[in-house]
């Protein structure tokens, strides 16, 4: 079996990073370590039972990754993130003060709408359509 295990995203500060994905969003921590370069390997999901893909937050190290942060994908969306119950998440989410950039949306593939993260990063809240 083969899968994208974990994603890159560039951060400015770890803490500040953690607390919107686990606070504002609802992943879980799943690791913290140091590193002995003095970075830390934090590793946030969505989910509880870690087989779903995880995002690694990395700390910015230079002015030209600096300048990444919140723009990781050219101002498209770039991540998705899929649940089964649209309202419940939308809600918990618009209540933590999660930034939506449009109204729900009902497509034919499922229930959507763009939210920004702490830097901008555009994401999908989606619950696809049952089949």
């Amino acid at each position: 079996m083969r899968r994208v295990a974990l994603v890159t995203l560039v951060v400015d500060d770890y803490d500040e990073a953690i607390r919107f994905y686990t606070e504002a969003l609802g992943f879980r921590l799943a690791e913290d370590a140091p590193r002995p370069d003095g970075s830390r390997w934090v590793v946030v999901e969505p989910g509880t039972g870690g087989a779903g893909t995880g995002l690694l937050l990395a700390s910015a190290k230079d002015e030209a990754q600096r300048g990444r942060i919140g723009d990781q994908t050219g101002g498209r969306v770039g991540f998705f993130l899929h649940t089964d119950d649209f309202a419940r998440d939308h809600a918990r989410m618009l209540a933590s003060g999660v930034r939506f950039l449009e109204e729900p949306r009902h497509e034919p593939y499922g229930s959507v709408a763009v939210f920004e993260d702490l830097y901008g990063n555009r994401w999908d809240l989606l619950q696809p359509a049952a089949d």
